[in-house]
């Protein structure tokens, strides 16, 4: 299911510009933070730090490891990405100009699936409600086996008790 991206004010690298001279001592906006917001953004997907260095090294961009890291970090905290904890595995993915929504996380091939229903937020707001909290967000991963591993999972076990 694809998503509707949500209208913002700003792109993405003006955003994160507005976020570095935000902090108490003022960073530069980097000709390498720039590409990575320009690429990050440029598509939607959830990823891991090795997955975003793999593919910009694929697009001949040269980026340190730890520079890659800094620069999740700083979009983490510019509230741009999200970051998702599944098991051992940190994913990061679009919180800027993309809508509030769950996740399907299958424990056998890491697919992320993403879903919205009004019924899980309708929930969540009465909860909120009833212990007078104000929620600035959340985040809810469901663990399990997808369609096709579930479906490779059952034909196996038909094949082991022939």
């Amino acid at each position: 299911m694809s998503l509707p991206a949500v209208a913002v004010s700003q792109s993405p690298e003006d955003k994160f510009r507005e976020y570095l001279a935000s902090r108490p001592r003022q960073q530069r906006f980097t000709e390498q933070q720039r590409e990575l917001v320009r690429y990050i953004f440029s598509q939607h997907n959830n990823f891991d730090a090795d997955q975003l260095i793999d593919a910009v090294k694929r697009q001949s961009f040269q980026v340190s490891r730890a520079t890659v890291y800094r620069a999740l970090n700083k979009l983490v905290d510019a509230g741009m990405l999200r970051r998702l904890e599944v098991g051992s595995r940190t994913f990061y993915e679009h919180d800027y100009g993309y809508p509030q929504h769950e996740h399907l996380y299958c424990q056998q091939c890491s697919q992320m699936i993403e879903f919205q229903h009004a019924a899980i937020i309708a929930i969540i707001d009465e909860i909120c409600r009833q212990h007078g909290f104000r929620s600035n967000g959340h985040s809810l991963i469901v663990r399990g086996l997808c369609a096709d591993c579930n479906r490779a999972r059952v034909t196996k076990r038909r094949l082991d008790l022939v």
